[in-house]
C-alpha cells in the first residue's frame, strides 16, 4: 500500500452503526469518528403531525462515519461498511473514499502513515 492514506466517509442509518463498528474492527480498522447528521437523497419524505399540524420531514437522521486508513486497503473498509450497513432499501446511505495528503499525530509527532 505504500505511503497512501485514505479517508473513508460513510453516511448510514443510525441503527446500523453497531454492525458497522463491528465490521470495521474485523477488517483491522477500528479507529473511527462518528457524527450525527441529517440529509436527504432518494429516500422519500414522510408526512407527520404534531399538535394537530401536519408537516413534511424531508431531512432524515443519519450517522456519518469517518475512518482514515493507511495499513488496511480502503476497498476492504468500503466492503465491510457496505455489507454491515446495507438493508437493500432506499436510505441505506453512501460511501466516499478521499485521498489524505498528510496526517500528524499530536501526542507523538508522527507524520504520514505512521500517524494513522
Amino acid at each position: 500500500m505504500g505511503d497512501e492514506i485514505k479517508m473513508v466517509v460513510a453516511i448510514i442509518r443510525p441503527d446500523r452503526l453497531t454492525d458497522v463498528k463491528r465490521a470495521l474492527a474485523e477488517v483491522g480498522a477500528p479507529s473511527l469518528t462518528v457524527t450525527d447528521v441529517s440529509g436527504r437523497g432518494s429516500q422519500p419524505a414522510k408526512k407527520s403531525q404534531w399538535r394537530g399540524e401536519e408537516y413534511v420531514v424531508d431531512l432524515h437522521q443519519k450517522v456519518k462515519v469517518e475512518c482514515v486508513v493507511a495499513d488496511v486497503p480502503s476497498d476492504d473498509v468500503v466492503s465491510a461498511i457496505a455489507e454491515a450497513a446495507g438493508t437493500g432499501e432506499k436510505g441505506d446511505g453512501k460511501i466516499f473514499v478521499l485521498p489524505v495528503e498528510d496526517a500528524y499525530q499530536v501526542r507523538t509527532g508522527k507524520r504520514g502513515p505512521d500517524a494513522v
